[in-house]
Parts: structure tokens; C-alpha cells; sequence
């Protein structure tokens, strides 16, 4: 059986495998950047519509709006760095935390960004992953080490802005 590193949910929109498959590119490069690939961790990634994502921001964040990604981490960020640090694996495959991506916002902002889907939803991954780690954007110090460690896994899978 395969050690996936990806649990890939489509919920009130059609599957694509294509979608699929770049999630599993880009996650892994992640978790190897992140040294997390020999954790015994995995992540669920759910692509939904923005109905959707804007019930569960209301639901768990109490917001009541749309947005294109929503990240539920299952561990502190100096929990993860210290598990990191000992390089010990999880007994049992546990989950990293769940990632919830609005394709149809992906689409919109692809466009307005002008590069294409596929950089789109590859950088909504990889925020989401980051947030997963412990990291935000709050505070500009916090943000700038965010989106540097965001454009390294993108760089490394040669996916541009002009794409």
C-alpha cells in the first residue's frame, strides 16, 4: 500500500484527477522541504465551492464569509518543530490537519492574478500547509517568513507567477 501523504476530498464539486495529482506534487515537496516525509503524517485537503467554505468559516471561525483557503492544524507549532527535531515517526499515521481550498475562488483569483489554475491552487496549497506548520501572516515579520517559505517550494517545482 502506498504511503500517501494526501487525503484528497472533492465535497459539492466533480472530482478531477488532474487537481488530484498536482496536490500530491506539491505536498510532497513540502513535506520533504519541511523534513516531515518520514513522520507518519498526512494531510487532508478538501476542494469545495465557496457556499461551502463560507458554512464551515462560519461554523469554526465564527466569520461569516467566504474565502479562498481555511487550515485546522491538529498541532502547536513548537509541538510539530520539536517532533520535527527528534525525527521520530508517529506510531500510527496521523494527520497533519485539514486544508479547505474554494476552487471557484482559485479560478477568480488566477485570473486576476494573471498566471494560471494550476500556480493558484498550488500557492492555496502550500499557504494552507504553512499555516498547518504554525505559521501566519499577522504580523509582517511573520508574514515575510511565510511567503519565503511558500515561494521555495513553488521555485523548486518551477511554478511561477507567469504560469
Amino acid at each position: 500500500m502506498e504511503n500517501k501523504i494526501e487525503e484528497v476530498h472533492f465535497l459539492d464539486i466533480p472530482e478531477d484527477k488532474e487537481n488530484e495529482s498536482l496536490i500530491n506534487t506539491v505536498l510532497e515537496k513540502a513535506f520533504q522541504e519541511e523534513t516531515l516525509d518520514k513522520l507518519n503524517l498526512y494531510i487532508n485537503v478538501i476542494l469545495t465551492n465557496p457556499s461551502m467554505i463560507r458554512r464551515t468559516n462560519k461554523t469554526y471561525r465564527n466569520i461569516d464569509k467566504e474565502t479562498d483557503v481555511l487550515s485546522f492544524p491538529m498541532f502547536e507549532k513548537e509541538e510539530l518543530q520539536e517532533k520535527i527535531k527528534n525525527g521520530q515517526p508517529f506510531p500510527v499515521k496521523e494527520a497533519l490537519g485539514d486544508v479547505m481550498i474554494s476552487i471557484e475562488r482559485v479560478k477568480e483569483q488566477a485570473q486576476e492574478y494573471g498566471h494560471s489554475f494550476q500556480r493558484e491552487l498550488a500557492y492555496m496549497l502550500v499557504h494552507g500547509f504553512y499555516h498547518l506548520m504554525g505559521y501566519d501572516h499577522i504580523e509582517e515579520e511573520d508574514k515575510k517568513q511565510m511567503r519565503n517559505k511558500e515561494e521555495v517550494i513553488l521555485n523548486i517545482l518551477h511554478i511561477t507567477r507567469s504560469e
